[in-house]
C-alpha cells in the first residue's frame, strides 16, 4: 500500500481537516517535475539542432556511453548549496510559527517550488497549532481525572471502613494507604523517566525539569481528606424498576452516606473513563507520528524530483518543533497505564494493558464459509417454495385463503427480524468502512462485539429455519387432508419462536451470548423506558422497532 493510501486510512474522521493535506503538495511535486521534464527535454532538441558535425556528435556518443553526460546531468547539487532557509518566528502575543524561505527561485520551476515551500509552511503551522490545542485539553482531562480518582480512593475508604472520619497522615503509614499508593505508582513512572532522560543524555535542563515534576508529583500526592466527600454527589442510573421507586421516595434523605453498590458503580464508571481517555491519547500520539512521517515523506519526494538537500534542514525544525519534541503525551499514557494497573487490575499489567489497548478481532475462515453456505440453502429454499406454489397450483386451491389468514402471517415476525438484521449488519459495514467507533457509542465491549459478518451469518441462519418452517407447512395437503392438521400448522411457527427464545435465553457460552445478554437488557430498557434514564442504544432499538411496526401497519 503507498503512503498516501495508509495516511488516509490512519486519520480520525473528527480530526480529518487537521491532517498534513498530503495529496495537494504531491501535486505541486508532480507539476514541479514536469517542468523540468519539459526544460530538459527543450534544452536537449536545441542542443541537438545546433549541433552539426559528426565529429561533435561521436564525441557526444563517446561521453553517453563512457558515462560522463549521465552523471553530469543526474549529479545533485552539492551539500554545502542550501536551498532553503527556516526559521521560527513568534510575533507578540501569538504562538511560535514556522516559515521557510527558498534561496534558488530563479532556478527552472523555481515559481512551482516557492508555492510548495508556502503550502509546506501552512500545513505544517495547521498541525502544530492543533497538536498544541488537543495536548492542552488533555492535560485539563488529566487534572480532571485525577481529581476523579482521588474522590473514588475517598469513597472506597468510606465504604470499606466507615468509622472513619478524617485521615491522619501521620499516624497511617503512606505504604498502607490506597491512595498514597496511587500517587506513589505515579512518581516511580516519574522517577524512571528522569533515568531514561539522563541515560538519553538530553542535558541539565532536561534533568532540571523532570526534577520539578517529580517534586510537583510529590507534592500533590497528599491524600484527600474524607471531607471532599461532603461535596461530592454520586449519580448513578437505577438499574430497576424498584431502584427507580426508592430513589424517588427517598430523595429527600439529608443523611450522606454511601453502599458499596455505589462504590462498585463509581468504579466502573472511572474505569471506563480510563480507557476513553487512554484512546483519545493513542489517537493524539498516532495524529503526531503519522504526520511527522508525512512531512519527511513529501520532503524525500522534492529531494528526488529537485536533486537537492532541503528535506535535512526542514526535517530538524521538525524535530525540534512542538510537534517533534513534545512528549507529554506519552507521559499522560505512561501515568495512565500505571495508575489503571494498580488500582483497577491489582497490579496484573497484561490484564490492564489488554483493557486500555484491545487487539484487533481477527476475521475467521468458518465464518466466512458457514455465511456463504447458509446463504445458498436460504437462496434454495426461496426457490423451492416458488416451485411448490406453481406445481401444487396453492394460488387457486380452496384451502388458500385459510391458509393466508392463519398460517402465513405467523412467518411476518421472523421476516422482520432478517430484515432487522440485515440492515444492522449494512450499518456495522459502513461504520467499519468510515472508521466510526460504533463499540464505544453503544457501549459494547471491546473484543466481542460483533462484526457485519457475524450478524449476516446470524440472519441467514434464521432464514434457513424460517424458510424450512415453511416449507413443512406447504407440504401439508392443503385440501383433501387440512382437516387432519388443524393444529400442526399452528405449532410449528410456534415451535420456531419457542427455539429462538431458548437460543437467546441460553446462559451458555456460546452463539455471542455477551451480545445476547446485552440485547436482552436493551430490550427490557425499552418496555420499562419510563423508570429508566434512557441511553444512545435505547434509542437506537426503540427507533428501528417502531419503523418495523409503522411500515408493518402501511403494508397491512
Amino acid at each position: 500500500m503507498r503512503f498516501g493510501k495508509e495516511f488516509a486510512s490512519q486519520m480520525v474522521p473528527e480530526w480529518q481537516e487537521a491532517y498534513m493535506d498530503y495529496n495537494y503538495l504531491k501535486t505541486v511535486l508532480k507539476d514541479i517535475l514536469r517542468v523540468r521534464q519539459r526544460n530538459s527535454a527543450t534544452a536537449s532538441a536545441s542542443s541537438t539542432l545546433r549541433s552539426g558535425g559528426s565529429l561533435r556528435r561521436n564525441d557526444s556518443l563517446y561521453r553517453a556511453f563512457s558515462g560522463l553526460t549521465t552523471r553530469q546531468r543526474n549529479s545533485p547539487r552539492k551539500k554545502d548549496d542550501e536551498a532553503i532557509l527556516v526559521s521560527a518566528v513568534r510575533r507578540e502575543g501569538s504562538e511560535e510559527h514556522y516559515q521557510t524561505m527558498f534561496l534558488m527561485p530563479s532556478d527552472e520551476g523555481g515559481e512551482l517550488e516557492l508555492v510548495f515551500f508556502r503550502k509546506l509552511d501552512d500545513e505544517f503551522n495547521k498541525v502544530v497549532k492543533f497538536y498544541r490545542k488537543m495536548v492542552e485539553e488533555v492535560k485539563e482531562e488529566a487534572d480532571e481525572l485525577t481529581k476523579q480518582m482521588n474522590v473514588l480512593i475517598a469513597l472506597q475508604i468510606k465504604v470499606e471502613k466507615p468509622a472513619m472520619k478524617t485521615v491522619e497522615p501521620e499516624v497511617v503509614r503512606p505504604s498502607t494507604r490506597p491512595e498514597r499508593r496511587f500517587m506513589d505508582t505515579i512518581q516511580e513512572v516519574e522517577i524512571s523517566r528522569e533515568i531514561e532522560i539522563q541515560k538519553e543524555g538530553r542535558g541539565n535542563e532536561a534533568r532540571e525539569n523532570s526534577h520539578k515534576n517529580d517534586n510537583k508529583g510529590v507534592e500533590g500526592s497528599r491524600p484527600p481528606s474524607l471531607e471532599i466527600l461532603d461535596h461530592v454527589k454520586i449519580n448513578i442510573n437505577p438499574e430497576s424498576p424498584i431502584s427507580t421507586l426508592r430513589g424517588i421516595l427517598m430523595s429527600s434523605s439529608a443523611d450522606l452516606s454511601f453502599s458499596k453498590e455505589e462504590l462498585r458503580k463509581s468504579q466502573e464508571l472511572m474505569t471506563q473513563a480510563f480507557v476513553e481517555f487512554y484512546h483519545r491519547l493513542r489517537l493524539l500520539k498516532s495524529y503526531c507520528y503519522m504526520n511527522q512521517l508525512a512531512f519527511s515523506k513529501i520532503m524525500k519526494k522534492y529531494d528526488k524530483i529537485t536533486l537537492r538537500y532541503a528535506s535535512k534542514a526542514y526535517l530538524e525544525m521538525v524535530d525540534k518543533s512542538y510537534l517533534g519534541s513534545c512528549d507529554e503525551v506519552t507521559r499522560l499514557m505512561e501515568r495512565v497505564e500505571a495508575c489503571f494497573t494498580m488500582h483497577f487490575m491489582n497490579g496484573n499489567r497484561r490484564k490492564g494493558m489488554n483493557t486500555l489497548r484491545p487487539k484487533t478481532k481477527r476475521e475467521r475462515h468458518r465464518i466466512t464459509f458457514f455465511l456463504g453456505f447458509l446463504s445458498g440453502c436460504s437462496l434454495a429454499l426461496i426457490v423451492t417454495i416458488i416451485v411448490l406454489i406453481q406445481t401444487r397450483n396453492i394460488i387457486k386451491s380452496e384451502g388458500r385463503l385459510r391458509y393466508m389468514d392463519n398460517i402465513f402471517p405467523l412467518y411476518s415476525l421472523f421476516g422482520f427480524i432478517i430484515l432487522h438484521m440485515l440492515m444492522f449488519s449494512g450499518n456495522i459495514y459502513y461504520w467499519r468502512r468510515y472508521r466510526v467507533n460504533y463499540p464505544f457509542i453503544f457501549g459494547l465491549k471491546e473484543g466481542t462485539h460483533l462484526g457485519y459478518r457475524e450478524v449476516f451469518l446470524l440472519s441467514a441462519a434464521l432464514s434457513v429455519l424460517s424458510l424450512g418452517a415453511v416449507i413443512s407447512n406447504l407440504e401439508m395437503d392443503m385440501e383433501r387432508n387440512a382437516n387432519n392438521f388443524k393444529t400442526i400448522p399452528e405449532l410449528v411457527p410456534l415451535g420456531l419462536v419457542i427455539l429462538l427464545l431458548l437460543i437467546v435465553l441460553c446462559p451458555l457460552n456460546i452463539i455471542y451470548r455477551s451480545t445476547r445478554y446485552f440485547l436482552i437488557q436493551i430490550s427490557f430498557r425499552c418496555l420499562f423506558a419510563p423508570l429508566y434514564k434512557v441511553t444512545l442504544p435505547d434509542f437506537f432499538l426503540a427507533d428501528q422497532l417502531t419503523s418495523q411496526t409503522s411500515e408493518n401497519g402501511k403494508t397491512s
